[in-house]
């Protein structure tokens, strides 16, 4: 199904190119596990050495003229991932404007080697803008599935709409991946955005659902070298209905903290032991070098996922990395959450950021944002009587935040971000949120103890987990009962919240136009059956001008 907004343009040829503590296995143990289930998936003429595509195909970070093309080939059946081993592989690629190859506009071919894990990724260039693309790889006469792509608007074209899915927290183990089969399904994406926690690091049986395990991952053991992050990362792309997403629409994505490890800082994590786990230096330079390897990103800055991609004139998008540059978390409650000397985004980040804000010519300023800006606090009062209380006490001045990993535990950064919209005017910026397993539609307010009195300076979406543990879990608690208690208390506390789900699963739709940006929140019936339906849950809109969430009745 092709989207209303679309066009079919003609292509032309291309150029190319806490829970605790754990025991460390060796990148031997890994290969052992991973060889039997990966060999028995080979085709059957695998014993000639016939190459296999296992992993799927992706695409990701659409521009009007290219598209990032990814794919793992397995050239031999030993050249499991994470295993070092294998022959360099000559694989080829092409693009067409139909499903049948009939009409190439681009070809090129990569070589996938061992040192890359047989990851490849070809650039392509030279494509037509707001245009559907399929492509495909090849290798030894085998080819890869087909894929499905779509290339951005031109950056001065006037594009009526842009619909966008948007994903967040996908832990294997907690359930199933239906919501990427659902948001597949639709056909009339644009993109995808996944905000983070695409993989979690932690061991077998740590982070599964209401203490059991739906699905065991693969290694067994908690991942910390370099072969254990690529054999993670494999293994989620094993799944089907993540291979289907992938191979239904361009990907856009950051990373949150597990694909590192939980609650990551620039110099370490809470689930790293320094010494018994190796250096922290080591681990996150393999994390993130898996990351690149198995992800369709293109990274604008080396070593970090935050970039910026543009549709057209309706709308921008700039990606943030929230765990490269921050200083280390403070406990709650903790008022060096206001110390101006410390850092969520680092200094260059934020001054990107913020010069990207103010120039931006768009209608629609969005920002993939991996942790909540919007505060969440308790024990709120009015500016005026906090702030000589908090010098005294030495408590945060904008209240008790329950979770100081999230902006709120950097409270400065947020303020400096916040006085430069206020300052320069800028308005319809929208955040979009994972990360705290819920769903929530806010208003980010300018002082959140005196709003709405005061003004709002952006809206955030914040889209629940895919799988991964929310409140209901957490509490084994029949689903929805936590969400009835909690929500009226949590936005009782914090006035800025117009809604806030505690329990479900699922995923968001964005739909921008210029006279609005609408999230679509869906849930799923049960993220431990693989089967699971889908059905619209809520949505919430901020009309162009305004920087207020409203409620509206009908998904778009």
């Amino acid at each position: 199904m092709t989207s209303r907004y679309r066009s079919s343009e003609r292509a032309h040829p291309a150029n190319s190119v806490p829970p605790s503590r754990r025991s460390v296995v060796k990148a031997a143990a890994a290969t052992a596990v991973l060889a039997a289930p990966l060999a028995g998936a080979l085709p059957a003429n695998a014993a000639s050495a016939a190459p296999a595509f296992l992993h799927g195909v992706a695409s990701g970070d659409p521009l009007p003229d290219g598209i990032l093309l990814w794919t793992r080939v397995t050239p031999t059946p030993e050249a499991i991932p994470g295993s070092g081993t294998g022959p360099d592989t000559e694989v080829g690629w092409a693009v067409a404007t139909d499903k049948a190859f009939t009409r190439v506009v681009a070809r090129g071919a990569v070589t996938a080697t061992a040192d890359a894990d047989h990851t490849v990724k070809a650039d392509v260039r030279g494509l037509a803008p707001a245009t559907d693309y399929f492509f495909r790889f090849s290798a030894g006469g085998t080819d890869s599935p087909v894929g499905r792509t779509r290339t951005a608007p031109a950056a001065d074209a006037d594009v009526a709409g842009l619909r966008f899915g948007v994903v967040s927290c996908s832990n294997w183990e907690a359930g199933h991946f239906s919501a990427y089969r659902h948001l597949a399904d639709r056909g009339d994406l644009d993109a995808w955005l996944h905000l983070g926690d695409y993989i979690y690091e932690y061991p077998t049986g740590n982070y599964g659902t209401r203490g059991t395990v739906v699905r065991p991952t693969e290694p067994a053991h908690e991942i910390l070298t370099l072969a254990d992050y690529r054999v993670r990362h494999a293994h989620y792309k094993t799944d089907p209905d993540l291979q289907a997403l992938h191979a239904a629409a361009p990907a856009i994505t950051i990373w949150d903290d597990h694909e590192i490890a939980n609650d990551s800082w620039s110099g370490g994590a809470e689930n790293h032991t320094e010494g018994a786990e190796g250096t922290w230096a080591d681990r996150q330079s393999a994390a993130k070098r898996a990351y690149f390897e198995w992800m369709p990103v293109r990274p604008a800055i080396a070593g970090t996922t935050y970039r910026r991609l543009r549709f057209g004139r309706l709308a921008d998008l700039s990606l943030l990395d929230l765990r490269s540059y921050r200083s280390q978390q403070v406990g709650i409650g903790n008022g060096d959450v206001d110390d101006p000397d410390r850092t969520l985004t680092g200094r260059a980040q934020l001054d990107w950021l913020k010069a990207g804000l103010a120039s931006s010519d768009t209608t629609w300023r969005l920002v993939g944002n991996s942790v909540m800006i919007s505060p969440f606090a308790v024990g709120s009062l009015p500016a005026e009587l906090l702030k000589p209380l908090a010098g005294l006490l030495g408590l945060p001045k904008e209240g008790l935040a329950l979770n100081t990993d999230q902006w709120d535990g950097y409270t400065d950064d947020r303020r400096e971000l916040l006085d430069h919209l206020k300052a320069h005017a800028i308005g319809n910026t929208v955040f979009l949120t994972g990360d705290i397993h819920m769903a929530w539609a806010n208003d980010v307010p300018f002082k959140a103890g005196t709003y709405p009195l005061s003004r709002s300076a952006a809206t955030e979406f914040v889209v629940t987990s895919v799988s991964s543990d929310n409140l209901d879990d957490l509490v084994k608690a029949p689903e929805g009962l936590i969400s009835a208690v909690a929500s009226p208390v949590i936005r009782a506390a914090n006035r800025h919240v117009h809604w806030v789900d505690t329990d479900r699963h699922g995923y968001g739709v964005l739909d921008v136009t210029a006279e609005r940006a609408q999230m679509d929140y869906y849930v799923l019936s049960d993220k431990t059956d693989r089967d699971a339906s889908s059905s619209w849950a809520r949505s919430y809109r901020t009309r162009s001008g305004t920087q207020k969430v409203e409620r509206t009745y009908r998904p778009v």
